[in-house]
């Protein structure tokens, strides 16, 4: 197969990692800067140009589009889509997992678990907006924050209506969730690929540390799920369309919840906690899909 993989820095682990895999299974596969991706659109002719050349035909796309270029990223992503290439993460889905409240939404529409969460707009509904949730600690997120950035935790009513005023004086997106403190700082990161979870890991965030991500200092292992963990989280999957997606759960006294789908999860913290080939995985769905299609061409 020729893949292509759009990721704004070659050298990051999991481009790496991704591009490795796919040669050693014997592929052609170039990175490709989605800035550096433009494109020409007429009634039934779609075409991406590169830096100056036209691109070859590719049979697979991976995107790796941060939060910072969601909007460009996914409308190259849309391009290849309507060019025919097969790609694990369609843009709207990428669109709907990087929006947490959306994706809340749409998870709780379909029954899954999750942190009871309120969201509002006007400053004269903080109050209100807050009784509904309960008595904290409240958790507080920009709604396309990522890797923890943008959460704050408020211990008292008073520290959260401080916070929600302070974001809102920056214009910012945001949305307020019940805090599980019986969680102690951990979560579980499952590995979610073509309906299947390949890799899971317990993360735990350092002392005094609410937030688990590993780029806040946090530590992760490898841990086994249970029949009802890897459904939530394949189920979690395929309800924002993702092939591919890191889904983070949490075990709480009623039960698991949700905390978050995200559509670009990094290779490097689950690889090295769990030890399995994960960007392998990856490039062996492509190759099922592949045989999938080969197999439906008439002869």
């Amino acid at each position: 197969m020729k893949i292509a993989i759009l990721s704004r820095n070659s050298k990051l682990y999991s481009t790496q990692r991704l591009k490795q895999a796919a040669r050693e299974r014997g592929h052609s596969v170039r990175v490709l800067d989605p800035l550096r991706c433009y494109m020409r659109i007429e009634p039934g002719e779609f075409i991406m140009r590169y830096k100056g050349k036209a691109l070859p035909k590719f049979d697979a796309v991976i995107p790796r589009i941060g939060s910072s270029i969601t909007r460009y990223g996914t409308a190259v992503v849309r391009q290849f889509e309507m060019m025919r290439v097969f790609t694990p993460n369609r843009a709207e889905p990428i669109v709907r997992a990087r929006d947490k409240l959306h994706c809340l939404q749409l998870l709780a529409q379909q029954g899954l678990g999750l942190p009871t969460t309120v969201f509002g707009d006007n400053p004269d509904d903080t109050s209100d907006l807050l009784s509904m949730l309960g008595k904290p600690p409240h958790v507080i997120k920009l709604v396309e924050g990522s890797q923890g950035q943008g959460v704050v935790l408020a211990e008292k009513i008073a520290s959260s209506q401080s916070v929600i005023e302070a974001f809102r004086g920056l214009y910012a997106n945001f949305l307020v969730q019940e805090f599980i403190r019986e969680a102690k700082g951990a979560d579980i990161r499952c590995f979610v690929v073509g309906g299947k979870v390949v890799a899971s890991m317990r993360r735990q965030g350092r002392e005094g540390e609410f937030r688990s991500n590993l780029h806040r200092g946090g530590s992760a292992e490898s841990v086994s799920l249970n029949k009802q963990e890897q459904e939530v989280a394949i189920r979690a999957a395929a309800v924002m369309g993702l092939g591919v997606a890191g889904v983070d759960l949490l075990r709480s006294r009623r039960g698991l919840l949700v905390l978050e789908v995200n559509s670009s999860p990094g290779l490097e913290g689950i690889e090295k906690a769990t030890q399995v080939d994960v960007a392998g995985e990856i490039i062996a769905y492509l190759e099922r899909r592949e045989r999938r299609h080969r197999a439906r061409k008439p002869a």
